[in-house]
């Protein structure tokens, strides 16, 4: 008699991300060696050109380590971070950030502290985004070492000081109190890729299959449904054959909101910061309106004789103080500053704020338009990458260096990032339960919210 035994099939092959998140895992002893070089070089072009005098005149970027610096920092390392988490997620947060190793690693070596409630207080993205952002103008963070080593180095050693107290092995500075975390958080759920977990194969396998994960930005891994707290570092992947990385359609995460799943904290941070404060803040020195109101001011308070706000004897710490350099702020431009950075947000906050309300009253459902403030993510981290590079343009053209072309960049850039809002506005939309007329009238709210987010952008680098 004669027989044959069936050979059991293969082990199906995991996709190509999904080995790529586990390689992370298996090399993590390469990814900290990759963060302490990182750091290394962040504190030399963070320290030293704090204490080197002011470029000459005729300082080119390659021969003078501050203005290497500032473009390192200013024109490449913000711009290109912003643009990594729409399209990576937060890589750099898990892979590369030093603030956040520094974090992890003081957590280590710290008192242990449980987190207090306060530090969980769901504003501090919003209030701490906004406060750095708006006194990063008033010293000039991106023209000066000083106020760079003041804002970023002030940042780390804050990032260490809860790191010292709070969690064990944890970044409790990034989950909570970073300035940038929340903006971070809100372009990762654009990404198309993402550490993703499959929540029946995390019940069906065993319960003690694997060590628990150390997850240092303390994201429940099990209940993890949003790219927007997890630092991509890789540390789950393939914890419990239930976490991979994988590919996803760009904007999907935002196109699938629920109700429940809005932050109302994100919202004001997204629509009063990452696009209100961030464009006054982008403008003012170029705008002529603030020349305007400023003369209007000066000219009113010298009819009055009134001229304390004229002094200028400030330390550099407190508004910009650079003699040296013919670059001095008065109590007068500091007020300015403040108020035409406020009056940005407030203005073009609140208009996108009340068509938003307007498309949720027409579609008659509660939160409708939290929901569809997440739409505008592509228009906030567009437009905060267009002010950012601004700098890189000026940057690379004191060295005769002119992109071609540059309007057309904008424009396209613009119209790409309004389109996306449009289709995810689009997307929502089509799930909402209302007849096709009362989500029609809701786009079209919508789509007049937008124009809050575009037309600053299109008068600066268009009409002024």
């Amino acid at each position: 008699m004669s027989g044959s035994t069936a050979s059991a099939p293969a082990p199906r092959r995991p996709p190509v991300l999904a080995r790529l998140g586990e390689a992370m895992r298996r090399h993590r002893g390469s990814i900290v060696g990759l963060q302490w070089a990182v750091l290394a070089v962040y504190l030399v072009l963070v320290v030293t050109p704090a204490f080197l005098p002011l470029p000459a005149s005729g300082a080119r970027l390659w021969d003078d380590l501050t203005l290497f610096a500032q473009f390192v920092f200013w024109g490449l390392w913000w711009p290109f971070v912003l643009l990594s988490m729409m399209l990576m997620g937060r890589v750099w947060c898990g892979v590369l950030c030093p603030e956040g190793f520094l974090a992890e690693q003081a957590s280590r070596v710290g008192l242990g502290r449980p987190v207090p409630r306060w530090i969980k207080w769901g504003g501090w993205p919003f209030v701490a985004f906004v406060l750095t952002t708006v006194y990063g103008q008033l010293v000039s963070v991106y023209e000066y070492a000083q106020a760079a080593l003041l804002v970023l180095g002030g940042s780390t050693v804050a990032a260490v000081a809860v790191g010292l107290v709070y969690g064990r092995g944890k970044r409790v500075w990034c989950r909570h109190l970073c300035p940038v975390s929340g903006v971070f958080g809100l372009l990762a759920r654009l990404a198309p890729v993402h550490f993703r977990t499959d929540r029946a194969a995390w019940e069906a396998a065993p319960a003690r299959k694997g060590r628990a994960v150390d997850c240092a930005p303390l994201v429940d891994i099990r209940r993890m449904e949003s790219a927007a707290d997890c630092h991509m570092c890789g540390r789950c992947a393939g914890h419990r054959d239930a976490v991979s990385l994988a590919a996803r359609l760009p904007g999907s995460e935002v196109a699938r909101l629920r109700g429940t799943d809005v932050q109302p904290w994100e919202v004001r941070l997204l629509v009063f910061g990452v696009i209100g404060t961030a464009i006054g803040a982008f403008q003012w020195s170029a705008s002529p309106w603030f020349v305007r109101a400023k003369l209007a001011v000066a000219e009113w308070l010298v009819e009055r004789e009134a001229f304390a706000l004229f002094d200028s004897d400030i330390p550099w710490w407190l508004l910009t103080h650079y003699p040296e350099a013919s670059d001095v702020f008065t109590w007068l431009d500091g007020l300015m500053i403040l108020a035409y950075i406020g009056a940005a947000a407030l203005l073009i906050g609140g208009w996108i704020s009340l068509w938003l309300r307007v498309a949720g009253l027409a579609l008659g459902e509660a939160r409708a338009h939290l929901r569809l403030a997440y739409a505008l993510i592509p228009l906030g981290g567009v437009g905060v990458f267009l002010g950012l590079s601004a700098l890189t343009v000026t940057l690379l053209a004191a060295e005769g260096v002119v992109i071609p072309a540059l309007p057309l960049w904008r424009g396209g850039l613009l119209a790409l990032a309004t389109a996306a809002s449009l289709v995810l506005a689009a997307l929502q939309l089509r799930r909402a339960p209302p007849s096709v007329g009362r989500r029609g009238a809701a786009f079209a709210a919508f789509a007049v919210a937008t124009a809050g987010a575009v037309l600053p952008w299109v008068t600066m680098f268009y009409l002024w």
